[in-house]
């Protein structure tokens, strides 16, 4: 005999109330797409390893963003692709004025200002080495010069018209560095910050490295992003970051890690939760769906469903383009 309360089926089985057991219901605004500014202006170059998405140059942006926004985009994540020429032992260029980044932010701002900008705040993609902050003599991390680096970066940016600065480089004592600059420039209260609390080192950041073209030119970031085993470093991590003052909590890589994403929840139950399903995530996704393993569409509303029923208030996703069409 089936018990009583074993019987469930008849709470799904018409369709009208199915909706009626999601926690979350996946909209627009829970969205943030991230998007790589080139300093080639006129620029629109497709990324081999990320299908449908390209380094945009700054007198292409507005062309690009306008329809999305129509569409109903909300946030934004601005990810500098700087020339060669002008990388530097210590990213000199992060925050160039006349860089890709701050052009962005203006432009962005002026064009279009209830759209959310927010911009990743790193070395990596400016120094000549490819790691994320400043060397000692020995090749290892100087954190104490890269947090003073990255807070100036994170302020700059700020002043500039940034609506939140996210620092994805993982050193020691960043979100308090960046925090306590933001509160000196006068701008701590319109500015928020986005902590990358738990940033694993993951074989899924490769296309993304291709796109922003960022890879570390000898050794790896492993001492300083967290081993993918780690889930007690990982909830240090977001303790430390929401003590410092993180105002948003990010774990990254999204779908690999919903126990952390679920960690953060029960941790920060008082905090938005952010996942950034990454640039191997997406790849793996569209390159399945067409040798024709499922249906994208499918799939990546099922994605998007894991990460909201383990927590995430904000998804970090290059399939935003879609969504804002398939949500409709």
């Amino acid at each position: 005999m089936v018990e009583i309360d074993s019987l469930l089926h008849a709470g799904y089985h018409n369709p009208a109330q199915r909706p009626w057991q999601i926690e979350r219901t996946l909209t627009k605004g829970a969205l943030m797409y991230p998007i790589f500014i080139t300093d080639e202006p006129d620029s629109l170059i497709p990324i081999p390893s990320m299908p449908n998405q390209y380094r945009i140059g700054i007198n292409r942006l507005e062309a690009f963003i306008a329809p999305l926004v129509g569409k109903g985009l909300r946030a934004v994540m601005l990810f500098g692709v700087p020339n060669d020429s002008v990388k530097d032992e210590f990213g000199t260029a992060a925050d160039d004025p006349s860089g890709p980044v701050i052009l962005a932010i203006k432009l962005l701002k002026s064009r279009f200002p209830e759209l959310l900008v927010s911009c990743d705040v790193c070395l990596c993609e400016y120094t000549s080495h490819g790691h994320c902050g400043h060397l000692n003599s020995d090749y290892t991390i100087d954190n104490t010069a890269s947090v003073k680096r990255l807070a100036e970066v994170a302020v700059n940016y700020a002043r500039a018209g940034a609506d939140n600065v996210a620092p994805s480089d993982m050193m020691d004592g960043r979100m308090r560095a960046i925090k306590q600059g933001l509160l000196e420039a006068g701008l701590s209260h319109r500015v928020s910050l986005m902590a990358y609390s738990a940033k694993y080192a993951s074989a899924l950041y490769g296309p993304f490295r291709d796109a922003a073209c960022s890879g570390a030119k000898f050794g790896d970031r492993s001492a300083y992003q967290l081993p993918p085993g780690s889930r007690g470093l990982g909830r240090r991590a977001i303790e430390r970051d929401v003590r410092e003052g993180a105002d948003i909590i990010m774990i990254k890589p999204a779908m690999f890690y919903l126990d952390i994403v679920r960690d953060a929840k029960e941790i920060a139950p008082n905090h938005p939760i952010a996942a950034y399903q990454v640039s191997g995530e997406y790849a793996m996704l569209h390159h399945s769906a067409a040798a024709g393993v499922f249906d994208l569409k499918t799939a990546v509303l099922e994605s998007m469903a894991s990460l909201q029923r383990a927590g995430c208030n904000l998804i970090l996703t290059y399939f935003t383009p879609e969504l804002l069409e398939w949500l409709d």
